[in-house]
């Protein structure tokens, strides 16, 4: 999905210049707060790379650690934590969740929008759609099971 990587590319590079021109705020000199450093990284930078979330689900897990990255590298310099605290240890504490799981909930809260609305023509946006390239006819999973009870393992023991 090229679509998707320069997609993050780009976000990437948005939230690189934010964070640049708020470093002074939000930087390891910065005299404030965690808790009001945490309240700017949720207001200036947090809305950029979570915007439109809803379309990552094409993405690969790849181009989502390039955002997890550089969410512990900004909490990181938030918290003014040392290298050996871990990444989990900085999530936890600042009370942020990963990317992967923003993500997924914003994913499930747009689908769950999408099955209780009213309009009919958005029922095909829920149905999930089978891209695959091959024109197969994929037997019913009651028939595999039909087929495995039918054959015994001596079937297999050809020597």
């Amino acid at each position: 999905m090229r679509i998707c990587t320069c997609l993050i590319v780009r976000k990437r590079k948005q939230i690189d210049l934010k964070a640049k021109e708020i470093n002074w705020l939000m930087g390891k000199k910065s005299h404030l707060s965690i808790q009001n450093k945490l309240l700017i990284y949720k207001a200036a930078i947090k809305p950029i790379w979570s915007y439109g979330t809803e379309l990552w689900s094409c993405t690969s897990k790849s181009n989502t650690v390039i955002m997890q990255r550089f969410q512990s590298k900004i909490l990181r310099a938030t918290a003014n934590a040392p290298r050996y605290v871990t990444n989990h240890t900085l999530h936890t504490e600042c009370d942020i969740p990963y990317v992967s799981d923003a993500i997924h909930g914003r994913i499930n809260k747009h689908h769950n929008k999408l099955e209780a609305h009213p309009n009919p023509l958005l029922e095909p946006l829920i149905q999930p759609v089978n891209f695959s390239r091959l024109k197969r006819c994929w037997p019913l999973p009651e028939m595999i099971l039909l087929d495995a009870y039918r054959t015994t393992p001596l079937q297999y023991m050809v020597s």
